[in-house]
C-alpha cells in the first residue's frame, strides 16, 4: 500500500484498530511459551492428556485444560526453590548454612531457581568426598616449623614437621620390617637344622640308641605271634598297606577270623613277612618308627634281640 493510500485513511480508524488489538488480543504468558507447537521443558500426564511442565523456579497451581498447553504456574514461595522443570505443587525448602557446630556460612543465597550454596567458615576445611559439604573441621595450627600446605577447601593444613615425621616413620617401619624378616630367616634356618639333625639321628640309630644296622638278622616266622601281640591290628594294617599288600588280602584276614583281632594280626603279619622276605624284622621296626610308633618299634627290636641272644 502506498503512502498516498495510507494518508487517505481517517485517523479515527487507525486509533480504533489499535484499541481493538490491545483489548481483545491478550499478550502471551511467559509460562505458556511453546516452540514448534511443543512444550519447552517437557510434559507430564494428567487425566489422559499431556500438559507442559512448569519451568525452573516455578510451581504448579492448576493443571492444563488443553493438550500440550501450560496450566497455571507461579513462582516458588520465599525460602523455597525449584531447580528443574516439574509438575509439583510445591517447591523444595532452601538449605540452611547455620546449623550448630557445622562451621558453615552462605556462599550464594537461595533463589527460586537455585538452592543455597554453603562453604566452610574461615580457618575450616571440609573432608567430604562430594561437592556438597555438611560439616567443616577446624584447620590445624602449625608452630615454629611453618606451613607446607595452607588449609583451604577440602584439605587440612600440612606442617613441615608432618612431612619430616612421615619420613622418619617410613624409616622406622623399614627397620622393623627388616628385623622381622631377619628373625624369620633365622627361625626357618634353625627349624631346618633341627629337622635334618633329627632325621639323621633317626636314620642312623635304632630305637633306644642302638644302631639300626645292628638289629640281628633272624627269621621272623617263630616270632610272629609275639610281635603281632605288640604291634596290634590297626598298626599292622597300616604297615601292610604301606608295603603294598592288597586290600582284598587284608579283608580276607578279617573274614577268616571274625572278631578275633589277634589271629587277624598274626595272619596279616605272616602275609607281610612272606612278601618282604629277608630283613623283615628290620623293615618292620623302620616302618613303625616312621609311623610314630616308637614304643612299639622298641618292643619289636627287644623281641628280635632276645631271640638272637637265645640262639647264640
Amino acid at each position: 500500500m502506498s503512502r498516498t493510500c495510507i494518508s487517505k485513511i481517517p485517523a479515527w480508524v487507525i486509533i480504533l484498530l489499535l484499541f481493538f488489538l490491545l483489548v481483545f488480543i491478550p499478550p502471551s504468558s511467559p509460562t505458556e511459551v511453546r516452540v514448534g507447537g511443543q512444550c519447552v521443558d517437557g510434559t507430564y500426564s494428567h487425566e489422559g492428556r499431556e500438559c507442559c511442565l512448569c519451568g525452573v523456579g516455578l510451581k504448579l497451581v492448576e493443571h492444563c485444560t488443553t493438550r500440550l498447553q501450560y496450566g497455571k504456574c507461579e513462582p516458588c514461595d520465599l525460602g523455597t526453590f525449584s531447580s528443574h522443570p516439574s509438575s509439583e505443587g510445591k517447591c523444595e525448602p532452601c538449605t540452611s548454612c547455620t546449623h550448630p557446630n557445622e562451621n558453615l556460612e552462605v556462599e550464594e543465597q537461595c533463589t527460586s531457581a537455585r538452592n543455597t550454596k554453603c562453604r566452610c567458615k574461615q580457618d575450616h576445611y571440609c573432608s567430604s568426598s562430594t561437592d556438597i559439604c555438611h560439616l567443616c573441621h577446624p584447620c590445624k595450627k602449625c608452630g615454629a616449623e611453618g606451613i607446607k600446605i595452607q588449609c583451604a577447601g577440602k584439605n587440612n593444613t600440612v606442617c613441615n614437621e608432618d612431612i619430616q615425621d612421615k619420613g622418619e616413620a617410613g624409616k622406622i617401619v623399614g627397620i622393623v620390617i627388616a628385623i622381622i624378616a631377619l628373625l624369620a630367616i633365622v627361625a626357618v634356618a634353625v627349624y631346618l637344622w633341627k629337622k635334618r639333625r633329627t632325621q639323621n639321628r633317626d636314620g642312623n640309630a635304632g630305637v633306644g640308641g642302638s644302631p639300626l644296622l645292628n638289629i640281628p638278622d633272624v627269621g621272623i616266622q617263630p616270632l610272629i605271634p609275639e610281635i603281632a601281640t605288640v604291634v596290634g591290628w590297626k598298626d599292622m594294617k597300616n604297615v601292610a598297606m604301606q608295603s603294598g599288600i592288597l586290600k582284598t588280602q587284608i579283608e580276607n584276614c578279617e573274614q577268616d577270623h571274625p572278631g578275633d583281632r589277634e589271629e587277624q594280626t598274626i595272619q596279616l603279619l605272616q602275609i607281610w613277612a612272606e612278601k618282604v622276605g629277608r630283613g623283615a624284622p628290620e623293615r618292620l621296626i623302620k616302618l613303625l618308627k616312621q609311623g610314630g610308633k616308637l614304643n612299639k618299634a622298641e618292643a619289636v627290636a627287644e623281641i628280635v634281640r632276645k631271640a638272637a641272644s637265645d640262639l647264640a
